[in-house]
């Protein structure tokens, strides 16, 4: 009786232990610990971590982190938060963290050597920083380290005999900083050691203009940094890997040839028939099994659908384990592109991360089929809420609305400015802006217009876009630039103003043309009032609503010269510099200048050749 209850308390203990695995036996979280050690080290101009709590037990509602499904904190994103300070050495506490990504700040100080205790890590981003020191060598314990950007910091030494042992990187970026000595082996698709003087000087062999090995996944434009020009490698390694990976590849290419002429029809690197490997990644993505993405969507049941658009239709998912997705099974994929080139794409949306872009678990990739996973928005899309009610009152109150608009601009601001490669949406509208549990604006399908169209943009006929919404330089040329994406911006700001989308738009009786011409013609009425959506019921302030309409208006000049940058827009709406911008606008537009376009945005629509295939790429994603 006594082995028994023994054994029963045993059984007792490792459950309990395993239900608060990071918790002391005075009840504190460890996590917690760890990550208030880091926000100590930190300097937040901005309370980037202002909901960063010592006395919460669950850091998993905390900004800039992600938890797993078991609750360990799994993800550490704070990039472009303009955070400084240094990173501490307690981040080893974080014992389950698959990605750090601190880009675009001013941290600095060593990279704690303590960051090669995290076994998982598969992501690790500290570039465009100040980190100093050397590159610490128990880095090179990180067995599942795919990504490695420790590039653009001024680090020195040697880079580490160590990373030589990692098998599984897809990506080593040590450009721009002041390392020396020789280079050891690393296995890898891209290694970039560009702008080392000490390395890649006048006097070095080093042939630090090539990319070793021959890059196979990454887009062009990530390397238009680097030219093709001669030279001698010093490093025999790195002449006969390259050597070796151009002949692999070009065996590879030939028997794909000969594959292809049998009529096997199989994929580069994944393939429907093999049998299915939870472990086969891209990144730090999931691969899902289509089965398993068939099963969690009710095999694709209407019942299911959250939203039908030009790249596809999205289901509501549901995994064995109780974990809800948003599954986009995509109907227009480029076939011709190939597999490898649909991973490249992945793999740069998969890269973007901010608190305001909606993040992306996952894929499937099958002969016949591409998916892709997202997380859950429980709150639906902009466009589903504006109408609705609850407790007789709008769910976007004014405030709300102004705070989508402020999460959008954020979102498009690191698309634009501080992505790279750059991103441009091509799609801005209500129905492509998602709400998560909190009702913060998450930016949906960024990306998904290249993935599905790899044509050079300035000789593009496919206008992805919606009516209403699309630039009128991309309405009638198909050229698309980050000013593209600033007017459907504009337009969204008109959205979230009158309540109306802008494609429903002249229905009422007393609407007549397009929402755009409508708003111009009551702001130079000075009848904001009749803008504003009647659900709100005067529940608004007024100096917002004319700052909103100013700004909007800035961002749907025709001429995408005039137009803001989304740094600018964003510094608008924060009530910097808005009263300067607006009197420059008003300013420049002359009479000369208003004769020698069209006045109305529905004439731009009325002369477009390309307004058909737009209507038919329009809708809710």
């Amino acid at each position: 009786m006594g082995s028994f209850l023994t054994t029963v308390g045993l059984l007792l203990f490792i459950l309990v232990g395993a239900a608060s695995a990071t918790l002391s036996p005075t009840g504190v979280n460890y996590e917690v610990v760890a990550l208030m050690a880091i926000k100590n080290e930190l300097k937040d101009p901005y309370d980037a971590l202002e909901n960063w709590d010592i006395n919460s037990v669950d850091p998993c509602s905390w900004r800039m982190i992600t938890c797993s499904s078991d609750g360990y904190v799994s993800a550490l994103g704070l990039p472009s938060q303009s955070v400084s300070g240094m990173l501490s050495p307690a981040i080893q506490n974080l014992t389950k963290l698959e990605s750090v990504l601190l880009q675009n700040n001013a941290i600095s100080g060593h990279i704690p050597a303590e960051i090669g205790k995290l076994e998982m890590l598969q992501t690790l981003d500290l570039s465009n920083n100040g980190f100093t020191g050397e590159i610490p060598s128990s880095i090179g314990n990180l067995k599942n380290l795919n990504y490695l950007r420790l590039n653009n910091n001024s680090l020195t030494g040697p880079c580490p005999d160590s990373l030589s042992k990692i098998e599984g990187l897809t990506l080593v970026d040590l450009s721009f900083n002041n390392l020396s000595g020789s280079l050891p082996k690393i296995s890898t698709r891209t290694f970039k050691i560009i702008g080392n003087p000490l390395i890649c000087g006048t006097s070095s062999s080093t042939n630090c203009s090539v990319v070793s090995p021959e890059p196979l996944s990454f887009p062009p434009d990530a390397l238009r940094d680097q030219s093709n020009t001669g030279g001698k490698s010093h490093h025999a390694a790195v002449a006969i890997g390259a050597s070796f990976g151009a002949a692999l590849l070009t065996i590879c290419v030939i028997g794909l040839g000969i594959w292809w002429c049998y009529g096997r029809k199989r994929q580069i690197f994944f393939d429907v028939n093999e049998p299915y490997d939870p472990e086969i990644c891209l990144g730090h993505l999931k691969r899902y099994s289509f089965k398993e993405l068939r099963s969690a969507t009710g095999h694709f049941s209407s019942k299911n659908i959250l939203g039908r658009g030009g790249f596809g239709i999205v289901y509501k998912g549901c995994f064995n384990d109780g974990t809800l997705v948003a599954v986009k099974r995509l109907k227009d994929y480029n076939v011709t592109a190939g597999e490898i080139q649909f991973q490249t794409e992945v793999e740069t949306i998969s890269l973007a991360v901010h608190r305001n872009l909606l993040r992306l678990c996952g894929f499937c990739s099958t002969e016949n089929e591409r998916l892709l996973v997202y997380p859950y928005m429980p709150n639906g899309s902009v466009a589903s809420r504006l109408k609705d009610h609850m407790h007789g009152r709008p769910v976007l109150d004014w405030s709300r609305r102004r705070s989508i608009a402020l999460g959008t601009a954020r979102g498009l601001l690191y698309l634009h400015e501080q992505c790279d490669p750059k991103i441009i949406h091509r799609d801005v509208k209500a129905a492509n802006i998602l709400l998560d549990e909190d009702f913060e604006a998450v930016v949906g399908d960024f990306g998904l217009a290249k993935l599905l169209d790899h044509r050079e943009s300035h000789v593009t006929t496919a206008v992805r876009g919606t009516i209403g919404h699309i630039a009128p330089e991309y309405l009638c040329t198909g050229q698309s630039s980050e000013k593209t994406d600033v007017f459907g911006y504009g337009i969204l700001l008109l959205e979230l103003i009158t309540g109306q989308k802008a494609i429903d738009f002249g229905r009422a009786s007393n609407q007549k043309g397009v929402m755009l011409d409508w708003v111009k013609k009551l702001h130079t009425e000075g009848k904001l009032n009749q803008l504003v959506d009647k659900d709100l019921k005067n529940n608004y302030d007024r100096v917002e609503l004319g700052e909103m309409v100013q700004v909007a208006l800035l961002c749907t000049q025709f001429n995408p010269l005039h137009r803001p940058k989304m740094s600018d827009v964003l510094r608008m709406l924060e009530d910097d510099g808005l009263a300067e911008k607006w009197d420059a606008s008003q300013r420049s537009e002359t009479p000369r200048s208003r004769s020698s376009e069209p006045q109305r945005y529905s004439d731009y629509i009325e002369e477009s050749s390309l307004v058909v295939e737009a209507m038919e790429l329009s809708g809710p994603r």
